[in-house]
C-alpha cells in the first residue's frame, strides 16, 4: 500500500485553524466487582440499533473492554466540548442500562492482559500481527485532542515545537499508578506500558517541516514497516486524514472536569506553538535525549517530582507547571476563552495519597470509578 500523501497536503490547505475534535477512552467495567468486561461489540451494536447519534461517535481501541467516544469536528473548543458532553450521557446511559460501569484511569488495576480479548477489524488485526506481545500487553486509557492547523508543513513545524511540552502534560495528567496487580511505583504506567513500548511511539524527532515528515513516511513505506499512517504513534502528530495536529500525550481523567481542564490546555499549547511559528518567536530543538529525561521524570514522579527547564538546565519543581504553561499559552487563552481549572491533586497523587493512608488498591479505584460517574454524567447534565 502506499499513503495519500498528496491528498494529505490539500486537506491541511483545507484546514481551518483552531477546531477541535476530542477523545475520551473508558473501560467498560462491572459494577459489582470493577473487573474489566468484554462488551465493546455489544455496546457498538446497541447503538447502532438504539441510538444513531452515539454510533457515529463510537470506537473501539485495540481490546473489547475499551470503548472511545469522540466529539467530531467542533468549530471551537466550546463547540466540541457541548458535543462531547452530549455523547457522554448518551454513552452513560447505554453502559448502564446494560447493567455495565465505565472507569477512566490510564491503566485497569488488577486486570490480567492475557484475558483480553482483541477486537476484530482490519487495523487493529495488523496491529497485534505486527507487533504481537506488544500489542496485546497494551491494556491502556488515554485523553486525545485534534486541533485544525492550515498547511501541513506549518503543522509539522507545530509538532516540533510541541516537542518538549508533551512531558510537562504527561506531569499533569498523570492517572494510572497500578497495573497487573501491582503498585508500580510510577505515576503513569500507562506511558510505561504502551508509549515505551509501540514502535514509532512517545517522543518524535524534529522534522523541520514535512518534506523530511514526507521523506520519514515513504521510508516506512518502502521497507515494509507500515501500511497506514496511523501506525506512526508519535505522541504529537500531524494527522494525515483530519488536516489536525493531534496530542496523544495524556492518561484518561477520572473527573470530567479535569478531562476538559486538559483538552482546553493542549488545544492552547497548540494555538500559542502556531502562534509562535508565525510570529517567528526564536525556538530552538532541545535534543531527544533532554526531552525523554523529562518524560521518564514524569512518568516515574508526576507532579511530586523535579522537571528540567530544557532553556536552563535547571531543575524545577513539577508542581510548577501548570502556571508555567499557563503564563505561556496567555495570549491565545484570553482570545479564545480557554481557561482551564485544576484542583489541588491530580488523578495519580490523589490515589497514592489514598494508598498511604490505609486504602485498599480496590478501594481506591471504587472512588475513581464513583468520580468518573458522578462527573461525566453531571456535566453531561449542563447541556
Amino acid at each position: 500500500m502506499t499513503l495519500d500523501l498528496g491528498g494529505a497536503v490539500a486537506r491541511f490547505d483545507g484546514s481551518t485553524d483552531l477546531t477541535v475534535g476530542l477523545e475520551e477512552e473508558f473501560m467498560l467495567l462491572d459494577p459489582a466487582t470493577l473487573d474489566l468486561v468484554q462488551r465493546f461489540e455489544e455496546l457498538r451494536d446497541a447503538a447502532s440499533r438504539e441510538d444513531p447519534v452515539l454510533s457515529a461517535s463510537i470506537a473501539g481501541e485495540l481490546i473489547s473492554s475499551e470503548i472511545e467516544i469522540r466529539s467530531g469536528r467542533g468549530e471551537d473548543f466550546g463547540d466540541a466540548l457541548r458535543r462531547q458532553r452530549e455523547m457522554r450521557a448518551r454513552l452513560f446511559a447505554l453502559a448502564e442500562g446494560r447493567g455495565l460501569a465505565l472507569g477512566a484511569t490510564g491503566t485497569h488495576p488488577w486486570a490480567d492482559y492475557r484475558a483480553q480479548h482483541n477486537i476484530d477489524t482490519e487495523h487493529y488485526r495488523r496491529v497485534v500481527e505486527g507487533l504481537q506481545y506488544v500489542a496485546r500487553r497494551n491494556n491502556t486509557w488515554s485523553l486525545h485532542v485534534h486541533v485544525g492547523l492550515r498547511g501541513l508543513d506549518r503543522a509539522v513545524r507545530v509538532c516540533d515545537r510541541l516537542r518538549p511540552v508533551l512531558p510537562v502534560l504527561l506531569a499533569v495528567s498523570a492517572n494510572s499508578p497500578f497495573v497487573d496487580a501491582l503498585d508500580s511505583g510510577l505515576h503513569s504506567a500507562r506511558t510505561q506500558t504502551f508509549t515505551k513500548s509501540f514502535p514509532r511511539c512517545g517522543i518524535p524527532d524534529a522534522y523541520g517541516g514535512w518534506e523530511a515528515y514526507r521523506e520519514y513516511l515513504e521510508f516506512l513505506v518502502a521497507t515494509g514497516s507500515i501500511v497506514e499512517d496511523t501506525q506512526v504513534w508519535w505522541s504529537v502528530r500531524p494527522h494525515l486524514t483530519f488536516g489536525t495536529v493531534e496530542v496523544r500525550i495524556c492518561d484518561a481523567q477520572s473527573t470530567a472536569p479535569e478531562s476538559e481542564a486538559l483538552c482546553a490546555l493542549m488545544i492552547a499549547c497548540v494555538a500559542q506553538a502556531a502562534r509562535d511559528h508565525d510570529e517567528h518567536v526564536p525556538f530552538s530543538d532541545p535534543p531527544r535525549r533532554a526531552v525523554e529525561e523529562n518524560l521518564w521524570r514524569a512518568i516515574r514522579y508526576g507532579l511530586d517530582g523535579r522537571l528540567i527547564d530544557l532553556d536552563t538546565w535547571a531543575e524545577f519543581p513539577a508542581a510548577a507547571v501548570v502556571d508555567r504553561l499557563l503564563a505561556w499559552t496567555a495570549p491565545v487563552r484570553a482570545e479564545h476563552g480557554l481557561e482551564p481549572s485544576f484542583p489541588a491533586l491530580n488523578g495519580a497523587q490523589r490515589q497514592r495519597r489514598a494508598l498511604a493512608a490505609g486504602a485498599t488498591r480496590e478501594e481506591v479505584f471504587a472512588e475513581s470509578v464513583r468520580e468518573t460517574r458522578q462527573t461525566y454524567v453531571q456535566e453531561a447534565s449542563t447541556l
